[in-house]
C-alpha cells in the first residue's frame, strides 16, 4: 500500500512542505505513503497473520518530542487500528537510529504496558505503531487517533495524540515559508 500513491503529483508538494519544516501527519495508509515516499524510514507490509486486523490495542506512548510524550498524552492509550498491511519493517541499522534518536512515538503493548509479542496485532518490529522523522515534523501512525475522540468511540485518547501533534505544528509554523 502507498507504493503508487507516492507518485501522485501532490507528493512533491508534501515533500517540499515537510522540507521547509511543515508538520505532516500520515495515519494508516498515509503512514504507508510517507514511508514509500521516503519521508519516513521503513516500510509497511502484510500483517504477519495475513489477515485484516480491526481491533483497539493498548499503546505505550514513548517520550519522543517536547509535546509528544507520556506527560502530555499519558503512558498508555487505546486507539483503533484497521489494516491488512500494518507490519512495520526496517533494517537493523535504521532501527538503531530510530531508537537512539527517540523517533518512535507508539508501541503495541499489553494493559500493563509490557511490550510483548502477544500484544502486537500485526508483527511490527519492536511493536512499533508510530514513528516520526529526525526533524520531528513528519509523523506516521498505524492507529487511528481520528477514530478515538467521541464518547461513542472505543476511547477518546485520539484527542490527546492529535493535540500533541498540533502542538508540534505551533512550534514548527514559524519555520514554514
Amino acid at each position: 500500500c502507498g507504493a503508487i500513491a507516492r507518485f501522485s503529483p501532490i507528493m512533491r508538494s508534501v515533500a517540499e512542505f515537510a522540507g521547509r519544516g511543515g508538520v505532516v501527519l500520515g495515519i494508516c495508509n498515509g503512514f504507508q505513503i510517507l514511508c514509500e515516499a521516503s519521508l519516513l524510514p521503513g516500510a509497511l507490509i502484510w500483517n504477519n497473520c495475513l489477515e485484516y486486523r480491526c481491533v483497539t490495542p493498548v499503546l505505550s506512548v514513548e517520550d519522543s518530542t517536547p509535546s509528544f510524550n507520556r506527560e502530555n498524552i499519558g503512558a498508555l492509550i487505546r486507539l483503533p487500528i484497521g489494516h491488512g498491511e500494518g507490519n512495520y519493517r526496517i533494517d537493523d541499522g535504521s532501527l538503531e537510529r530510530l531508537e537512539a534518536n527517540r523517533q518512535i512515538l507508539l508501541r503495541y503493548c499489553d494493559s500493563d504496558g509490557n511490550v510483548t509479542l502477544e500484544a502486537n496485532p500485526n508483527g511490527s518490529v519492536n511493536n512499533i505503531a508510530g514513528i516520526r522523522n529526525e526533524q520531528g515534523n513528519v509523523f506516521g501512525l498505524m492507529p487511528h487517533p481520528d477514530r478515538a475522540f467521541e464518547s461513542f468511540h472505543p476511547s477518546t485518547d485520539g484527542l490527546k495524540v492529535l493535540e500533541a501533534i498540533l502542538e508540534s505544528t505551533h512550534s514548527a509554523a514559524h519555520s514554514v515559508s
